[in-house]
């Protein structure tokens, strides 16, 4: 039984796309050597928990990750928020909740069009219960779609429209619910690596444009301008 919600200075959400782009790389070690900087936790919901370690542990093909990212869990690098007093079932509560209405959002031809699952969900939920509490945080997510419902809804319809070539339409008054959200891809966590020195590789900058090329060929939703950009500040 979750109590009262523990105190914390941050954290971070973790969403499974930006876990996957990380483990599909060989990268996923990495999140324990940021968590030793970091001031704050890492979590991941019972749904993303289903998603990167329940559900692929039955899959041959992806066990040996699974397995990888359950030891993250295990040594408490990675941790359910039930671990600072916040329960599953106040989570899945505004996960519903924010799938109905981001699933309701965008139409087409009188049908809804289907944007994010529960895993997305989970982590905007858990989110918005750290914003109530006031603990400041970021979303770690690499799927383009959940980052612009938040960031650029409008945008999200005409990215929508030229994917499907269809006109979409839109409920302006339900963007309130998906303001406020601070998002993170896998791209940032690795220029904080690189920036650290948390890496065995030399090479400068050469180092930093291998990690970000890395994560944009394996699903992480990054352009071509905004490496660069990543690496000019660099």
């Amino acid at each position: 039984m979750a109590g009262k919600t523990k105190t914390i200075p941050g954290a971070i959400i973790f969403d499974s796309s930006t876990i996957i782009s990380l483990a599909m790389n060989g990268l996923l070690g990495k999140i324990r050597d940021l968590k030793g900087i970091f001031k704050g936790n890492f979590f991941i919901t019972k749904e993303i928990k289903e998603e990167v370690i329940d559900r692929p542990l039955n899959v041959k093909r992806f066990e040996l990750e699974a397995l990888r990212v359950k030891k993250l869990l295990d040594q408490g690098v990675l941790q359910l928020p039930s671990s600072i007093g916040i329960s599953d079932e106040e989570i899945t509560q505004k996960t519903n909740k924010m799938v109905e209405i981001a699933n309701d959002m965008f139409t087409s031809r009188g049908e809804s069009i289907k944007l994010i699952h529960s895993g997305e969900a989970s982590c905007l939920a858990l989110s918005r219960i750290l914003l109530d509490k006031k603990i400041p945080h970021v979303i770690a997510i690499d799927e383009r779609t959940a980052r612009m419902l938040g960031e650029k809804p409008e945008k999200l319809k005409e990215l929508l429209e030229k994917k499907l070539n269809i006109k979409v339409s839109l409920k302006k008054d339900d963007f309130k619910y998906f303001r406020g959200f601070k998002f993170i891809r896998s791209a940032e966590l690795l220029y904080v690596i690189w920036k650290k020195g948390l890496t065995e590789l030399k090479g400068g900058k050469m180092v930093l444009d291998a990690f970000l090329y890395a994560v944009k060929f394996k699903g992480c939703a990054i352009s071509d301008d905004e490496i660069a950009e990543i690496k000019r500040i660099g």
